[in-house]
């Protein structure tokens, strides 16, 4: 009953104010106030006492009789994922917020009970995910105390259903939280803070006595005096990598995956505890991420590629910065492999698009491809905060994980120990020429305007759009081992998918002018899942047309003519 009023206070800031500013802050004006402070809070207890939820069978019911009556149902077969997050006013007086994922698109969940106890939530979620019929039980908000206990009772004879059992693969040793600072999304921590407060100056400079007038006084004194802006830039870059790494773990504290009940559950976070619940059957693959910074320290970032996600760059998280070699291992063990192990799986067993396989399947027991069983980061303890003890010690790989001779098109090992496919050198002249000549471009059009400063930028700029080409050229590359393919590309943040052939729904070719030309064509894999789509680009013409046919034969080879 706290949360709504507590919630509603920020957007209360600024009316309130007015109605003391207005009333010269007389004792009226603060009655007033008192007033409409008083009237947020009846609201909020109308809300809560007028809202309940109630599962019926298959289905759950949100009903709220405010003014008028309305209903929401949602049959529990739509139900993909269920979220409990709590954040710190809520996890002070012992509630969580439980949103409902339906897959129906967008960002936003169909379903959210906020303000329902720990135990409830908890209870709640072993309910939906379990997907079973069970007779008519009422409960609502007002049901529950903010002690914890709950008087909806279920009905004699049933029992809650409780957790099934769980396997852990990983809960991240608090020693790895030393990586964050090298996620480019972090170490910008300090300038978005210092942009943020600025946009609030402006917003509520007025409340303070500060006018636009003299925002604009400060900007030109500081253009005047760039010693201090220089100064100012040098500590918001040295405060980088501590203020990064600090909201790094606050997001991350204690990254937790592991299944439940045919779900993939990744708990996280200090202040604000997420548990994001995923479900098994309908994961597609997985998607590596890695930026210069990780690339060299050797990490990666794992997404889930699942059907019908909302928010899928945060819903989807399975690992945040992670040593690339257990990171492999874990989504071998809880997707599946990628590698020579899936290349005795013909394309038609079990793996043909729209055939449904759990992952895993397409190995025999205990196979993940390149590397060995990743039980070792499976066995941890859920109290345990170092790394297991059976593990490989960092940066140290058997040789008997990676095959010998996997080498993909960079000269070095893939990121899952498959080789990708080169793509032919007409690929590294593209990569070359959009990093330099729009550089060029810009050198030339400012040296007509006698802009020499624009045009020593744009030159060094030009420079290093050389390394960054070739490492471009270098990130490309595509594979398939029979049971799912591999498309990556990117340099400042390199993408590698893993998608199962199963959630292949048709392929695009797309081929520009300049691609023409050069004998080039992009491949888009359609896939009902993660980004809806996944591009191999510039391979060469029969080269993409050769990969989408070796996945899909049966879809493309009858319109391929062979030499």
């Amino acid at each position: 009953m706290l949360i709504d009023p507590v919630r509603m206070l920020p957007s209360l800031l600024l009316p309130l104010g007015g109605v003391l500013v207005a009333g010269g802050f007389s004792a009226r004006s603060f009655v007033f106030a008192a007033m409409g402070v008083a009237g947020s809070i009846v609201f909020a207890v109308i809300r809560w006492a007028t809202f309940t939820y109630t599962i019926v069978g298959d289905r759950l019911e949100l009903t709220r009789a405010f003014v008028s009556r309305s209903v929401r149902t949602i049959p529990l077969e739509r139900i993909r994922g269920v979220d409990v997050s709590t954040p710190p006013l809520h996890r002070l007086l012992g509630l969580a917020v439980l949103k409902l994922d339906t897959g129906a698109g967008g960002d936003k969940q169909e379903g959210e009970l906020n303000g329902v106890t720990v135990e409830e939530a908890e209870r709640l979620r072993a309910v939906l995910l379990a997907r079973r019929v069970i007779p008519t039980v009422a409960l609502s908000e007002s049901s529950t105390s903010s002690t914890g206990t709950s008087t909806g009772m279920t009905p004699a004879g049933e029992s809650a259903p409780g957790h099934g059992e769980e396997h852990y693969y990983i809960r991240v040793p608090r020693s790895w939280l030393r990586y964050g600072p090298l996620s480019g999304a972090y170490l910008l921590t300090p300038f978005a803070l210092v942009a943020g407060a600025v946009g609030l100056l402006f917003q509520w400079g007025d409340e303070f006595g500060i006018s636009g007038r003299d925002a604009w006084a400060v900007g030109e004194w500081l253009w005047d005096r760039p010693q201090y802006l220089i100064v100012a830039v040098i500590v918001l870059v040295l405060a980088m990598p501590f203020v990064g790494g600090v909201m790094y773990a606050i997001f991350n504290w204690d990254f937790t995956l592991k299944s439940r009940d045919g779900y993939l559950v990744a708990e996280r976070g200090l202040i604000n505890r997420r548990a994001v619940s995923l479900e098994r059957r309908r994961i597609r693959g997985y998607e590596l991420a890695e930026s210069p910074p990780e690339r060299v320290a050797k990490l990666v970032r794992v997404w889930a590629v699942v059907t019908g996600l909302g928010d899928s760059q945060t819903r989807g998280q399975l690992l945040p910065v992670t040593p690339k070699f257990a990171a492999l291992a874990i989504a071998a063990e809880a997707i599946g492999p990628f590698g020579p192990s899936n290349a005795t799986t013909s394309p038609g067993q079990a793996t043909s698009p729209g055939q449904a396989t759990s992952p895993g399947q397409a190995t025999s027991p205990g196979q993940v491809g390149p590397f060995r069983p990743s039980s070792q980061f499976g066995q941890a303890h859920p109290s345990e905060h170092d790394a297991p003890s059976a593990q490989v010690p960092s940066g140290q790989v058997p040789s008997a994980q990676v095959p010998s001779g996997q080498v993909d098109s960079a000269g070095q090992a893939s990121s899952t120990g498959m080789p990708l496919r080169p793509h032919p050198p007409q690929a590294r002249r593209r990569r070359l020429f959009r990093a330099i000549f729009p550089w060029l471009l810009v050198a030339a059009v400012a040296g007509v305007l006698g802009w020499g400063v624009v045009v020593v930028i744009a030159l060094v700029l030009a420079l290093l759009g050389i390394p960054l080409g070739l490492d471009r050229y270098r990130s490309l590359g595509h594979a398939y081992d029979g049971a799912r393919l591999s498309v990556r590309s990117g340099s400042l943040r390199r993408t590698q998918a893993i998608v199962e052939r199963r959630a292949i729904v048709g392929w695009t070719f797309k081929q520009t002018w300049f691609q023409r030309s050069s004998r080039l064509l992009t491949v888009i894999a359609g896939v009902g899942a993660g980004k809806g789509g996944y591009s191999a680009l510039d391979t060469g013409e029969r080269q993409g047309v050769e990969f989408a046919a070796e996945v899909t034969p049966e879809w493309l080879n009858q319109f391929i003519a062979r030499p």
